[in-house]
């Protein structure tokens, strides 16, 4: 190109663009569009195209758990043997436990920051529990081992460094807890006319996440912020009151101890029936309420798991069906409820619930990878663990139907895929509930779906002036803000990305893979962005950063229409920092519509866009998204109209 007629081009560019910014816009392509988005390349552990690469490495956490527990004072107490395995290049001299339960002690971080003007979720400032972990002894090889305790972590300081490369640390606990009545929506205590059901999480030290990102992730847990933990293998055992029906997410290895013939013969039977099948009816129940002095102990066991909790009590109806999975494979699924929630609209069609939200999991996603689904009716609204959930007792229809398809959904998220919930809670959340969007849609021909989500009723929502941007930690979000931030707005993204960017193969190939390459290790945001964007063939970079890192909203307007007989041409302007696809319906004086949709990159270089309506007679009006599927801001100026 000579000199003259590129300068000749920048000219003219520099005049229009001139003219295009008259419009009142806060929109900067440039930084929307920038090419700097990652800040880092590719590592030996991580590759730049959003896969584990040749040098990532992961530690393991295997544990052998034996405690006792006591209905009458709530006490939970025994041992903990943990061998950790330092698969990682460095020397380990200290090694750092999360000891959750000393959130519920009165001088702990969690309970300092709780508002003292309404009851928050995770716990109640004026409650009188004063709660936490018992440490009677600590071991390491065998050793007497030094240790530290501060807020919910605790540091064992090693003589000698756990070896790079494969050295294995055992570390031995002698503890005790009370079980709190509410435990943070996380685990506690139901009352029924049969007697307490315990919904028992976090009930046992566990090893922090020691990664290539971070070192040690010892944020400590506040309530809001969910979970980071290593996969490993648990042999546990708990030893309760001979009244009590235990139910874990592991499968249970001594039946013919714990159970009777008849409920053994029937727990046999679910594990070959579709339909579901009572294993203890309320006639069963009644002649369960033996000597409460006796005692009996369960014993359970789960591989490769991240994490392992269970329930317990005299009160339980109990049914099950199996689970159908893929290349003959079957699980499965189980409910735990009091007589006070059966009923076919209740507890009673949980079974059903989780059976085919698993399914449709499983062949959409990833095959469900763990030999029993426990759904546990509980005073816990809705709370995810390997293998078993804790739902709301009172849940009944679509609700019943929603927590469980939800709660179960966080098999993929964070269960399979482990990332940092602690840090990144909408990389579980968000993602969950997207694919519970989907769920929703399969479920007995859409029982349950209330048909496409109009977005733009739901932009005052997602970007009021008080929402937060996405990628803020959970702890540091204002409460009210977490079901948009965490759940709604990720979700509504990726749907977004599906729908209107990519379209349903691209996405879901994409999504996928990312599945499957994390599956039981630990991505970061960066990993999930760069395999989105290799899977898909698509620079994302855009997305990401309005979406994700920003709270950017989107206001896009109808400017001038020149309503010609022939070829009719439409200004539209992006006015907000956000941008998403163009799509403009319109109709002709003879009532002929139509629709065309142009892609984001249309905003690439500028903030005003003209096309061209393709029709041979005027415009009745014109009307920007006219199936509502974006988040419009401000609708008011969506709309033309010749009159």
């Amino acid at each position: 190109m000579k000199i003259t007629t590129f300068i000749c081009l920048v000219l003219f560019h520099l005049i229009s663009f001139g003219q295009e910014t008259q419009v009142s816009t806060s929109y900067n392509p440039h930084h929307l569009f920038s090419p700097i988005f990652y800040n880092s390349t590719g590592t030996i552990s991580r590759a730049a195209s959003g896969e584990p690469n040749v040098g990532y490495w992961q530690n393991k956490a295997d544990y052998k758990i034996d405690v006792s527990f006591d209905d009458i004072t709530n006490i939970i107490s025994g041992v903990v043997i943990i061998s950790y395995k330092n698969n990682s290049p460095h020397p380990l001299p200290f090694l750092w436990l999360q000891l959750d339960q000393n959130l519920f002690s009165k001088n702990s971080k969690g309970m300092a920051k709780l508002p003292l003007d309404n009851r928050s979720r995770y716990g109640d400032p004026n409650s009188v529990f004063n709660g936490g972990y018992t440490i009677k002894n600590v071991q390491l090889n065998g050793n007497k081992a030094e240790y530290i305790i501060d807020d919910t972590r605790m540091q064992i300081r090693l003589s000698q460094p756990v070896k790079p490369g494969g050295d294995i640390a055992t570390i031995k606990i002698d503890y005790a807890f009370t079980l709190p009545e509410y435990g943070a929506d996380r685990c506690g205590i139901l009352k029924t006319k049969n007697g307490n059901i315990y919904s028992v999480a976090q009930w046992y030290p566990r090893m922090c996440v020691f990664d290539d990102v971070e070192g040690w992730n010892t944020l400590p847990y506040l309530g809001a912020g969910e979970f980071y933990l290593e996969y490993g293998d648990f042999d546990f055992s708990i030893t309760a009151s001979s009244n009590m029906l235990i139910v874990a997410g592991g499968e249970l290895q001594n039946a013919n101890e714990v159970l009777s013939a008849k409920e053994n013969e029937r727990l046999n039977d679910a594990r070959k029936s579709d339909k579901t099948v009572m294993i203890r009816n309320e006639t069963d129940l009644k002649k369960t309420m033996t000597d409460a002095s006796l005692k009996r102990t369960w014993k359970f066991k789960m591989n490769n798991a991240r994490d392992v909790s269970w329930a317990a009590s005299k009160a339980f109806l109990w049914d099950a069906a199996r689970i159908n999975l893929q290349d003959g494979k079957t699980s499965l699924a189980m409910s735990v409820y009091p007589v006070e929630s059966a009923g076919k609209d209740a507890w009673s069609s949980s079974t059903e619930y989780i059976k085919s939200s698993i399914e449709n999991y499983s062949r959409r996603w990833f095959v469900y990878p763990y030999p029993v689904a426990v759904n546990v009716a509980s005073n816990v609204g809705g709370m995810e663990y390997p293998g078993i959930t804790f739902c709301g007792s009172s849940s009944v229809n679509e609700d019943l139907w929603g927590v469980t398809d939800h709660e179960f959904g966080h098999t993929w998220f964070p269960m399979i895929v482990g990332s940092n919930e602690r840090k990144y809670g909408w990389m579980d959340e968000g993602f969950n509930t997207f694919i519970n969007s989907i769920s929703a849609t399969d479920f007995n021909k859409g029982e349950f779906n209330n048909g496409p989500v109009n977005m733009q009723q739901m932009a005052p929502y997602l970007f009021s002036n008080n929402t937060e941007s996405i990628m803020n930690i959970p702890d540091a979000m204002q409460e009210a803000n977490i079901g948009i931030s965490l759940y709604y707005k990720p979700a509504y993204g990726l749907t977004i990305l599906r729908e209107q960017i990519l379209g349903r193969d691209r996405f879901d190939y994409a999504f996928k893979e990312y599945i499957k390459r994390w599956a039981y290790k630990h991505p970061t945001p960066n990993d999930f962005f760069r395999t989105m964007e290799n899977a898909s063939g698509e620079n994302l970079s855009w997305f990401w950063r309005g979406w994700f890192l920003e709270n950017y909203t989107l206001d896009q307007s109808v400017t001038l229409v020149m309503n010609n007989n022939s070829d009719p041409i439409v200004t539209v302007a992006n006015l907000n920092e956000m941008a998403l696809p163009l799509i403009i319906g319109y109709e002709t004086e003879s009532h002929k519509k139509g629709t065309l949709k142009f892609p984001a990159e249309i905003w690439s270089n500028t903030a005003v866009f003209k096309l061209r309506i393709p029709v041979k007679e005027k415009l009745l009006n014109v009307t920007i998204d006219p199936e509502h599927v974006l988040p419009d801001v401000n609708i008011s100026n969506n709309k033309w109209n010749a009159n």
